[in-house]
């Protein structure tokens, strides 16, 4: 029997094993090793701090689907040389096709003052079930003072979430009457709000409007837990009466353990085939990468599809096609009810028009609306219920520029962004 392993069981990871499970040769197999026993829905631990719901999690086994073998161990190294997966049990899988789907890890540790005992207490985060929870609890008692919200070093997870937070804290301090008594910073590495210019440009308005301030180009290096004050590189220091921080991203440990990763433990891929670079018969998708794109949900989505595809061609012998364009899109929380849609690729950046249908939408581009904000909550059925079982859905892989108007203002009715 001939094996395929995906190692984590992430969005990306669960998706391609679901789809390759229901369509392999009966001499080979597909499982997955992930040591955790629940799969969280990271996109709802945004809403978990402002009092949305707080079932983001499920059991894992009924995600993956009844052709997938699930290892509940955690991975300690790949040799492959060998085609071997070494857990840190003390066994060892053999594979012919592997993939490395194993996503990032938050490394608070990497910044002087993250990790003590004012972690839960004047510094939080979103990122995990927990963490969001508990700053649940501190928003519940902020009267007021000053809010910072820091990035301390791309790239991170879903990059417009720290954005979404800052939005939906306007609104619930606003909501509260406390509007006038707390002030938002944002303290970020880039030289914008936004990491795309073009949503810099149009909707860097939006910061001024619910007055937060933006400190740019600060790289945190240190933070000063009891004082309350974050410091940069540079020397420039921004104090805070509650932080909640975006800590330092870095690849799997198993990554850095095997070689297989880059200086952050980011795994090198061919930006087209998502075949890892200078390995044999390895793949690689989602955040676990070094792409240039996302570390966000659709982005492990659409490579998904393309890479199932790449793997049945090359359990045919056949060579991997060229069909990944970096495809993202994101709904971004503006507040009030309302969001924002963002559709882009490698080549193009977010364009205005409607998605995914031209002229029918049902979702605007650049642009807030409430169906965008009801879209991002009903999202949720469609995650569990198709999504990760690996469902086709209406949504095309790669972008098109279909209903979209580019900067010249000339509509176009097809084709896809890098044809």
């Amino acid at each position: 029997m001939k094996s395929v392993v995906v190692l984590g069981a992430g969005t990306g990871g669960t998706i391609v094993a679901n789809r390759l499970a229901r369509r392999l040769p009966r001499d080979w197999s597909v499982t997955v090793v992930d040591p955790e026993r629940d799969h969280v829905y990271q996109p709802g631990l945004l809403f978990i701090p402002f009092g949305g719901r707080d079932d983001v999690e499920r059991p894992r086994r009924p995600t993956l689907g009844p052709g997938v073998t699930w290892i509940a161990e955690e991975v300690a190294r790949v040799e492959a040389d060998a085609r071997r997966v070494v857990l840190a049990g003390g066994g060892a899988l053999t594979y012919d096709l592997l993939v490395v789907a194993t996503g990032a890890r938050l490394c608070p540790e990497e910044t002087p003052g993250l990790e003590g005992p004012a972690r839960g207490r004047t510094i939080h985060d979103f990122y995990t079930p927990a963490g969001a929870r508990a700053l649940r609890e501190a928003l519940d008692a902020f009267e007021g003072g000053r809010l910072v919200l820091n990035v301390v070093e791309m790239p991170i997870k879903c990059p417009v979430a720290p954005l979404e937070f800052l939005f939906l804290a306007d609104d619930l301090f606003s909501r509260r009457g406390l509007r006038d008594r707390v002030e938002l910073v944002y303290a970020t590495p880039l030289d914008s709000a936004f990491t795309k210019p073009v949503c810099a440009e149009r909707l860097g308005f939006l910061l001024e409007d619910k007055g937060i301030s933006l400190e740019t180009e600060f790289s945190a290096c240190e933070v000063d837990a009891e004082g309350r004050t974050l410091r940069s590189y540079d020397d420039r220091t921004v104090a805070y009466d509650l932080l909640v921080t975006i800590p330092v991203h870095k690849g799997a440990a198993c990554v850095e353990a095997s070689g297989l990763g880059d200086e952050m433990g980011f795994v090198p891929t061919d930006r087209r085939t998502l075949a890892v670079r200078g390995s044999d018969r390895v793949f690689a998708l989602g955040d676990a990468t070094n792409l240039p794109v996302s570390k966000a949900g659709s982005v492990a989505h659409f490579q998904a599809e393309v890479l199932a595809a790449n793997l049945r061609r090359a359990i045919a012998g056949k060579s991997p096609l060229e069909e990944s364009d970096g495809h993202a899109n994101c709904f971004i929380e503006s507040g009030k009810g309302k969001a924002l849609l963002i559709d882009f690729n490698y080549e193009t950046e977010p364009l205005p028009g409607d998605f995914p249908l031209p002229r029918l939408g049902p979702f605007p581009l650049l642009k807030e609306s409430r169906r965008n904000h009801w879209g991002k909550l009903a999202f949720r059925p469609l995650y569990w219920n198709a999504l990760l079982p690996g469902r086709w859905l209406p949504v095309p892989n790669r972008m098109s520029l279909a209903g979209k108007r580019p900067p010249d203002g000339t509509p176009q009715e097809g084709a896809h962004a890098d044809a």
